[in-house]
Order: structure tokens, then sequence, then C-alpha cells
């Protein structure tokens, strides 16, 4: 069994997902079990479940949007057939009891282990609300044995919040499913190798346009040259109207996901408010001439999709800011749409050259910040003294002396310390410019000024590492000091990618 749930050499990364899905699969207990994957679109959740459906000969069926009620059952049913090794149409199953069942008797017989997969499953409950009641029939009755085998059932969806709604609540299938995957894009270092991209520099500026969705690589139909190559690379798909991956298709399609979403002005105009900068639900109503009550359902549609995020403050109690997490969403709102007329006729370098100074300050500056916070979190233990750091945000310090505030890039606490805690322990202060200027000692001496400011309002500093993050490297001077000091860390592009050493400690 376990030769058979090894990972196909065509599945990239994955490691951990993989193994979860096969523990699932695998599992020798006799009664039915249920899983549940979900996961944003591109993210390879079809191409996965696939791998693992042919690795153990089970059955995989994808629900078609526009197909009726009728017409799936009919589909389901010769699925059924076929993998019974019977001619299309022999079998007419009139409803999702009789093929739920027999799907799974069927695959009981013929697979190494017993699954069927549902993909797109929301598709069919916009015609058949009844399958998740249908389902939990079947698995209480497989519970008691009373019939049929066992078996794996996967139901895989994009519509998260569809997908989230079927274990919460009162719904028929909460707390039955064993397994509750929810499938990320790949990180910016899983993207890179994935991407095959050599030079840093190109893969964060991909990252930053197309994000980690593995699926956008075989649309993109072309590599991402590095230096001025990138500009025609640009120009040639996310700003090419004729391809599936033009950012205004694609947001449109991603927004459609949902069949929540329905007023599809009144959520452009929400995220456009976000991705120019309006971070607090009256600071969007306002931007879109509404008030504060007319934006609260939709940004929560938004948030449960994944599409918009509320990031809290790790130190102090304060009004969540609302951030974009769809790049390519970002990239739409912020570049495509404000040249919308530009490109449609033709001119997309030109926009794409007009649009430069917006990319870089409201684009390539805050993801790499983001970069900066995602390396905190899953690579710094590697080089911190104390190893794996706690939760990882951002924070606001105030400067009663001078009158200001004190944004603060990165920050990560001391692993056992809970968010928002008063003295809490803080393990890594960090400043992040994706500007064309090298950083120097002016960075690090405003670093060693906040962490003086947290050590006098009772946080806990002595164990404190400043990290300076750049985009273009360090001035000498401040290399210097960090092959001196054991309280400085110096991380450019290359050590963000792993490919480059992170200087500092004293090392």
């Amino acid at each position: 069994m376990a030769d058979v749930l090894s990972r196909p050499p065509g599945v990239v990364g994955r490691e951990r997902e993989w193994r979860l899905l096969a523990d699932f699969v695998r599992d020798p207990a006799p009664a039915l079990r249920l899983g549940v994957v979900s996961g944003r679109r591109r993210h390879g959740k079809s191409y996965l479940l696939r791998a693992l459906t042919e690795a153990v000969g089970g059955l995989y069926v994808t629900v078609v949007r526009e197909e009726g009620r009728l017409a799936a059952l009919q589909r389901f049913s010769d699925a059924i057939a076929a993998h019974a090794g019977l001619r299309p149409g022999v079998l007419r199953l009139t409803n999702w009891y009789q093929v739920l069942n027999n799907a799974l008797d069927v695959v009981a017989r013929r697979a190494v282990t017993p699954l069927l997969v549902i993909d797109e499953l929301p598709h069919l409950l916009q015609h058949s609300p009844e399958v998740p009641g249908v389902l939990q029939q079947i698995y209480d009755e497989r519970q008691r044995g009373s019939t049929g085998n066992g078996g794996r059932v996967i139901l895989c969806g994009s519509a998260m919040g569809v997908m989230h709604q079927l274990l919460s609540g009162a719904a028929p299938l909460r707390g039955r499913a064993v397994v509750d995957l929810r499938l990320a894009p790949f990180d910016y270092r899983a993207s890179r190798t994935f991407w095959e991209i050599e030079d840093p520099c190109t893969a964060l500026r991909v990252h930053a346009v197309l994000g980690g969705a593995p699926g956008y690589r075989s649309i993109a139909s072309r590599p991402a040259p590095g230096g001025d190559g990138f500009s025609r690379w640009i120009t040639g798909t996310v700003l090419d109207p004729g391809r599936t991956v033009h950012s205004r298709i694609e947001t449109g399609s991603l927004l459609r996901e949902d069949p929540r979403i329905v007023q599809h002005t009144l959520y452009y105009d929400i995220l456009t408010a976000i991705a120019q900068g309006a971070s607090t639900p009256t600071k969007i109503g306002s931007a879109l001439a509404r008030q504060r009550n007319a934006v609260s359902h939709p940004l929560d549609v938004l948030e449960s999709t994944g599409y918009v995020r509320r990031e809290q403050d790790v130190l102090r109690a304060r009004h969540p800011v609302i951030t974009l997490t769809d790049p390519v969403i970002r990239f739409n709102q912020l570049i495509t749409l404000p040249q919308a007329d530009t490109i449609e006729q033709g001119f997309a370098e030109q926009a794409w050259r007009a649009s430069a100074p917006t990319f870089s300050s409201k684009i390539l500056g805050p993801h790499f910040e983001e970069l900066a916070r995602i390396w905190a979190l899953r690579y710094a233990h590697a080089v911190l003294p104390d190893g794996l750091p706690g939760p990882v945000g951002t924070t606001e310090v105030p400067d009663p002396a001078a009158r200001t505030k004190h944004e603060v890039d990165v920050l990560a606490l001391a692993l056992g310390e809970r968010p928002q805690a008063p003295r809490a322990r803080i393990a890594l202060l960090g400043e992040a410019k994706a500007t064309l200027a090298r950083r120097g000692t002016g960075d690090l001496e405003r670093l060693e000024h906040i962490r003086e400011l947290l050590g006098a309002q009772g946080y806990g500093t002595s164990g404190t590492v400043l990290v300076l993050f750049s985009l273009h490297g360090f001035y000498p001077d401040v290399v210097r000091l960090a092959a001196r000091r054991r309280d400085l860390l110096l991380v450019d592009l290359p050590a963000l990618y792993g490919v480059g050493p992170v200087l500092g400690l004293g090392g």
C-alpha cells in the first residue's frame, strides 16, 4: 500500500498535503470516511486529487457548472458504469442516494483503496442541494454496517464559502469529516522552483503579479524572463486581452466562483478601494460613497472566499487592517482597470510604462514586506538564536516624545507568546524596503529606537533580533556591524529566497 500511495513525480511539492490524503485513503477502518478539500481556483486541487485517485484506482467525477439535475445524474451514472467496465447508458440511476451508493459499491469492488472524489461540488448543490443530506444518510448507514462497504469520499470545490459551510453550524456533514484540507497556493520559494526561475528578482515580480497559484504557469504559455524581458512578459500575459490569464478575465472568473457574489460592480468597487489603501469598512464605504453597513456583508463574503484578509496588530487591540490577498486581483484593480481602454486598443506596452510607479509603490513594495513576514514565520528559525518564533505580523509603536507613531513592517513574538498580550517577549523586529536604495545604518538606528520604545513600554526586548530586509543590498558599514553584533541580521533578496547567505549575528 505504501508503494501505491507514494507521491507521483508529476506532483510538485505538496508533501504534507499528499501525506495527509494518503493517510486518509489507507485508513484501515472498515466504516465510511469523509474528507473535504477546498482551495482557490488554480491552486492545483484537481491535479492533486486526480493523481491520488489514479494511484489507488478510485473514481473521480467532476461536476459541470451549466449541467442540470437530470444530466448530472446520468453523467454520474455513466461514470460509475465505465468504472465497472460497462457500456455508457446501461445504468439509469434516478436519485443521488442510488448514485452515491452505487459509486461506493463499485469502487469498493474494483479499486485498491475504495475512493470516490466529487470535484466542484458547489456546482452540484445549485440544482441538487439535498446531496449533503444524502451523504449524511449514507454515512450513518455505513457506520452501522447495515449496507455496503465503507469506502472513502472526498468532496472538493473552489467556492470557499460554500465548502466551509459543509462542516459548519447545523450542516448535515458537520462532525462527520475526518479531513478538512484547505489547499493554499505555493509559497514564494516553492513558486520560484515551480516556475523554474533562476533570478530571485524576476521570481519576486512574477509572484507579486500571479502569486503562488500553480495553475497560472500552463496558461501563461511562456517563461518569465529576467531584466527588461519582464516587461515583455507582462504585456504578453496579464495585460493581453486575448489571453485567458488576462487579469480582467481572471478576476471575473474568480468572483464568479462563489454563487453569493451577484452584484459584481459593488464587489469590484470594494476591491478597488482596498487596493488603493482603504483599510477599514468605514474608509471603504467612504470611498464608495456608501454607508459602512452597506459594505459589511460583501466584505464578509470576500473574506470567507479568501480574497481579502483582516490583519490584526500583533501587539495592540486595534481595528484590523483590511488588505487584498490575491495578487491577480490587486494587479487588475491597480494596473489593468485604470488603463483598460489603452490596453483594449492594443497599447499594452504604453499602459505598462505609465503604470510602473504604481506597480513599484503599491504592488512590489507591499508584496516584498509580506514576503519578509513569511520569511520570519517559515524560515527565520534556521538563523535565530532561539529558533522558531511565535506569531508574526505588523504593529504601530507610539513615540510620545516625538508625538508620532512608528510603523513596523515585521514583528515576531517569542514562541509561546500570544498576540496582544501585555509584556510579551519580542523575538524579531524588522524593516523591509523594496526601494532602489541600499539599506544602511540609518535604518538600523530606527529599529534600535523602536526596540527601546517597546522595552520602555514593558515588552521583553532583551533577546530581540533586529532584521533589515533589502531588495538591493546593504551599505558596507552596516555589513561590518552585522559581522560583529549578535542582535542584527541582514536579509537581501537571494537570502530571502534561500539562495544566498543571511548575514549577521556576528558571523
